[in-house]
């Protein structure tokens, strides 16, 4: 692949504003976007994981979405696989793709490559399961703010199997998850340059948007999805915001109107440990997401 191709990765919080400025990004541009959100791969997730709708993938191919089920593994090295022959074939064609979403670990198996995580000992694994199962998702939280405090603060605490993951690893080697994952670049001598632009707005704004788009996917149909996909509730793809609250409420925890405060709530912590993660990345330019003409400048700039 000739090193004169070039990726644009535009990035931020949910709710700020990705899809559309990424879908005119690449109408102006004559190219197609890959997806880094790491939920809509599901093709049975839709409304929960604010997809783009029909009219917007219509418009510009997207890749990446749809592309699996529920039902199946998928994780962050397959994807770093499948998008980079994802672009290899797209590079053949055209000199400069899109990828967008929020999943921050997603960006940079594509960007930097991952490290190796160690080997994970079944005792280990035996070890949290019974932590998990005699104490809670409490007990696995107060835990990992021990032997991993950054993680602790950027994981979605509310999914317990993507913290028994991180114990199970740091159990095993005796170091923190994020001496393997959060802080180690391998730096791969990629073969296209890479504009990373990371989309923000103020606190306040950004959370109304979260709110009123919690309101629309209710509007649209959200409960009916959830009830669909309860008999995979304890798939791994499922242990995320937007369906753990209303798995919960059909369970009799709490009513639906909680279910849906739960939502809101979850989703602005996400964000927030979302804009934290991108804070440490390096070599990003942020921009306020409505600027869109100082985005295209950026742009233009990369490709010149």
């Amino acid at each position: 692949m000739p090193s004169n191709k070039k990726l644009i990765v535009i990035t931020g919080p949910t709710a700020v504003g990705k899809t559309a400025l990424s879908i005119h990004l690449a109408q102006q541009l004559d190219t197609e976007i890959i997806s880094c959100d790491s939920r809509q791969f599901y093709k049975e997730m839709s409304i929960g994981t604010a997809k783009p709708d029909h009219v917007e993938l219509s418009q510009v191919k997207h890749h990446l979405i749809n592309n699996r089920s529920v039902v199946e593994n998928y994780n962050v090295g397959a994807f770093e696989r499948d998008a980079l022959e994802i672009l290899n074939r797209l590079f053949s064609t055209k000199d400069v793709a899109i990828m967008t979403g929020g999943s921050g670990l997603y960006i940079r198996a594509l960007c930097n490559g991952l490290d190796t995580f160690p080997e994970v000992k079944e005792e280990a694994k035996t070890k949290v399961k019974t932590h998990f199962e005699e104490n809670g998702i409490a007990g696995l939280q107060e835990q990992l703010k021990e032997l991993d405090p950054t993680y602790y603060e950027q994981v979605d605490l509310e999914n317990p199997q993507r913290i028994m993951r991180a114990l199970e690893v740091c159990i095993s080697s005796g170091k923190p998850y994020t001496s393997f994952k959060a802080g180690q670049y391998l730096n791969q001598n990629r073969p296209f340059q890479i504009l990373k632009i990371v989309l923000n707005r103020d606190r306040e704004e950004l959370y109304n948007r979260i709110n009123q788009r919690v309101d629309q996917m209710i509007a649209a149909g959200l409960l009916n999805e959830v009830v669909q996909l309860y008999p995979y509730r304890s798939l791994n793809a499922l242990n995320t915001v937007g369906y753990q609250e209303f798995f919960d409420a059909i369970d009799g925890r709490h009513t639906f109107e909680k279910a849906v405060e739960l939502l809101k709530r979850n989703t602005r912590r996400f964000a927030k440990r979302q804009l934290t993660w991108f804070r440490k990345e390096k070599d990003t330019i942020w921009i306020e997401a409505d600027e869109h003409k100082s985005v295209f400048e950026e742009v233009n700039r990369f490709l010149k």
